[in-house]
């Protein structure tokens, strides 16, 4: 197996973290709107991207396990990283490194886009527990003022019934 047919799987990999970051974004800004219908919608478009990589993933595994056998390597490390220190001279190695690179700078924009809506997540759990808070106050603060308790006055009638 050649480098180039490991291209291909790494390329469709690109295509669908793309993808993953643009729903990431989506989800951003639904999650700054508070629309709850849409965000669901979302979340199954994202599953199916995610299923997809993970059958993307798996192609990628194979291919480089492969070229890693047809290589006579030992398959204890059969990584990318591995595979490009090995493979410095063959044919491809340069577009391997430039999908590599693209691949990895698309993972962790959408690591880093996905630790933003996590915090939007948070920041907006916070808001509504405070807003549950303020509605429902605890039971010492039900009452206003002070905490004594002062007599009521005693009340005199003009008339005395005890004579």
């Amino acid at each position: 197996m050649s480098i180039k047919q490991i291209i291909k799987p790494l390329e469709h990999l690109v295509t669908i973290h793309e993808a993953l970051v643009a729903i990431s974004r989506e989800k951003t800004e639904i999650v700054k709107e508070g629309a709850v219908e849409k965000l669901q919608s979302l979340l199954i478009k994202e599953r199916k991207q995610i299923n997809m990589l993970e059958k993307a993933e798996e192609s990628r595994q194979e291919a480089v396990e492969s070229w890693f056998l047809e290589n006579k390597l030992p398959l204890t490390d059969t990584t990318l990283t591995r595979m490009l220190e090995i493979a410095d001279n063959e044919d491809g190695i340069e577009e391997l490194t430039a999908i590599t690179i693209t691949l990895t700078e698309s993972i962790t924009s959408l690591k880093q886009q996905e630790q933003l809506n996590k915090t939007l997540l948070n920041q907006s759990i916070k808001f509504v527990q405070l807003s549950l808070d303020m509605i429902n106050p605890s039971l010492k603060n039900m009452n206003y003022g002070t905490n004594k308790q002062e007599p009521a006055p005693m009340k005199r009638s003009i008339f005395d019934s005890q004579a």
